[in-house]
């Protein structure tokens, strides 16, 4: 399959969404400028019920973007000096840090070497040796790359060291486990909107989705100067994290579509396991669970990897690298405590993971090229 036969390969293709959209979006901005209530407007408590309505959750409080969603849970349960959060090293650092902000504790722990989650087995090491001048309070589980963590595990794991779990859920929203969709796996969930993302606005944005109405409105309090009732009644020390209605309007025709867009992103994570050679290691994925398709990401030898990248340039092919080094060797973050001294998994996964394009706009014909490309590179 010759490279001139085949239409520009991206990474994400925001063009092409924007193209699908193209008689839909105009419309709804200019019911925005013509209301003119540009903060917590009609369109983002439309949103929130129709999120609620899609995740199963009982409650949805949307922010300002992914990270203040985390940000915003940590004060809701009141994180702070001397707490300890448990949070895989494997991860983006918004997911550590958010806890060293509040002044506590972020621990590392290692990840499955299947699944790239938080392993069970490291967390518990991780509790049991923990530092007696720390409290343990909760657990950050990220759904890296679009597969739900292992929850009813954590869960029990939670339940027997009284901690609470957030689900960091900003690549793994459409995801789901059995019957339950992600914002719904955890009592405490967060989202990002950041473009990239399986739904994304035209700039920042997040949610929060938990079944517990007195955190939500603890949160939405927290969200908006820690107001009560009325606008210059203060019952919390918040900040500024509100969605604004234009992005709100966005999300509300991105999430229209959104469940073909996920189905098509299946499609194309299972054709990717049809074109790719056995030299990189395809994800593998439970039956009970269902991937969100974030990213796409192979396992390659550490000593090919980044060989194969400049390959697959040359050919047109665009990639990235998540992550390259984990949290707990980066300088701002190596002197908090881990698991073990050597998160071996997590190590070894940042020296051999590349993602491939991804995005529900890509056609067959364009992954078979990249299937193309990537064998071509190992004969």
């Amino acid at each position: 399959m010759l490279k001139e036969k085949i239409a520009k390969i991206e990474f994400i293709d925001l063009h092409a969404q924007r193209r699908a959209l193209k008689h839909a979006i105009p419309g709804v901005l200019e019911r925005v400028l013509e209301h003119g209530a540009f903060i917590l407007g009609p369109e983002v408590q439309q949103l929130e019920q129709q999120l609620t309505e899609y995740t199963g959750a009982q409650e949805t409080i949307t922010c300002s973007d992914g990270t203040d969603a985390l940000r915003l849970l940590l004060m809701a349960k009141n994180v702070g000096p001397g707490d300890a959060v448990f949070v895989p090293s494997f991860t983006f650092a918004s997911s550590a840090e958010v806890i060293a902000q509040a002044n506590a504790t972020p621990v590392f722990i290692d990840v499955c070497p299947t699944t790239f989650n938080i392993d069970p087995q490291s967390l518990v090491q991780a509790i049991e040796t923990l530092d007696k001048k720390l409290t343990p309070k909760g657990i950050i589980a990220v759904d890296l790359f679009g597969l739900p963590a292992n929850y009813p595990v954590l869960h029990e794991i939670a339940q027997k060291h009284d901690l609470w779990v957030i689900a960091d859920s900003a690549q793994s929203f459409g995801g789901a486990y059995q019957d339950k969709k992600v914002g719904n796996l955890a009592v405490m969930t967060s989202t990002s909107f950041f473009p990239s993302k399986p739904l994304a606005c035209y700039g920042d944005g997040g949610a929060i989705f938990t079944n517990d109405k007195e955190v939500a409105n603890t949160l939405r309090s927290l969200r908006n100067h820690g107001c009560g009732k009325h606008r210059y009644d203060h019952i919390h020390i918040g900040m500024n994290s509100r969605l604004d209605s234009m992005q709100a309007a966005i999300l509300l025709e991105k999430l229209a579509i959104f469940p073909q867009e996920r189905m098509r992103r299946e499609a194309i994570a299972c054709l990717y396991s049809q074109v790719l050679p056995s030299d990189v290691k395809t994800p593998s994925v439970s039956p009970d669970y269902t991937h969100a398709w974030g990213l796409y990401s192979v396992l390659c030898e550490a000593q090919t990897r980044d060989g194969l990248m400049q390959h697959l340039q040359e050919c047109g092919v665009p990639s990235n690298i998540y992550y390259r080094k984990p949290l707990h060797l980066q300088p701002a973050y190596a002197h908090y405590p881990r698991a073990s001294e050597k998160l071996a998994v997590t190590e070894r996964i940042s020296e051999q993971v590349l993602s491939l394009p991804m995005h529900p706009y890509l056609t067959d014909e364009q992954v078979a090229y990249v299937g193309e490309c990537v064998k071509g590179y190992f004969k």
